[in-house]
């Protein structure tokens, strides 16, 4: 299994996942960390700049956490049978930790406004 995490920063859970490039690919074997990598995207291949229609880097990966996304970019997950789990934790390894303890707290999904429009 492969859980992304959004970081833009490289530290901490990015809020706007969808103009987020920094994600960090978690392997899991054994319920249990079994590796950490940064993947980076170019601008076009980010969530915001890509179709949802074309390939993209995360396409294999079965969990996407992050601190914030639209409903849009929920459903693109889902359509690519990746699951979108949205969480007020800040630091990327604890949040995986408790996902694979199942004690990860997670928010609900909101529609949001940032000021375009989506095609």
């Amino acid at each position: 299994m492969k859980i992304a995490v959004a970081s833009q920063n490289r530290k901490e859970i990015t809020g706007h996942t969808g103009r987020c490039r920094k994600f960090w690919i978690y392997s899991i074997e054994n319920d249990a960390i079994a590796g950490k990598e940064m993947l980076e995207l170019p601008k076009e291949q980010s969530f915001h700049d890509s179709s949802p229609w074309e390939p993209s880097p995360l396409d294999d990966v079965q969990v996407l956490i992050a601190g914030g996304m639209g409903t849009g970019l929920a459903r693109r997950l889902q359509q690519k049978n990746i699951q979108a789990v949205l969480t007020k934790e800040t630091d990327p390894d604890q949040a995986v930790k408790d996902f694979l303890n199942g004690t990860l707290k997670t928010e609900p999904f909101e529609p949001h406004e940032h000021g375009h429009k989506h095609p």
